[in-house]
């Protein structure tokens, strides 16, 4: 299951999976998502909350998570892995050099920083 929080307020959204990721998780986020960057033109981030990496329930969720990345990377500004997990620093490292999206990576604890960061305008 992914919980899916739209901060419409700060253009934010936070996901927090919970178990393996399947389909319907990304189809879900997305009916959530797509309608505020259709009306706003894109997000100022998105907050990743979880302790360790759940993975997927199947190939094709995998495939469609890739997918989501692809519709979605350059609407968002941001992306906080707030995560204890070794993708985090990994994701930051390499992640970003195939997304528009700046990547961050804070420990799991760090939620508070991880808004702070994402609510940060660039100069």
């Amino acid at each position: 299951m992914l919980d899916v929080q739209l901060l419409e307020d700060e253009s934010m959204v936070i996901l927090q999976p919970d178990g393996e990721l399947s389909e319907s998780d990304f189809a879900a986020a997305a009916e959530r998502i797509d309608p505020f960057i259709e009306r706003t033109g894109g997000l100022r981030g998105i907050l990743i909350h979880v302790e360790s990496f759940p993975g997927w329930d199947s190939f094709a969720a995998m495939t469609t998570h890739l997918q989501f990345i692809k519709e979605h990377h350059k609407q968002v500004a941001k992306i906080a892995l707030v995560t204890d997990s070794p993708i985090g620093a990994f994701a930051e490292t390499v992640v970003g050099h195939f997304i528009c999206a700046e990547v961050k990576h804070f420990p799991f604890a760090d939620v508070a920083d991880a808004k702070r960061w994402i609510q940060q305008l660039d100069a």
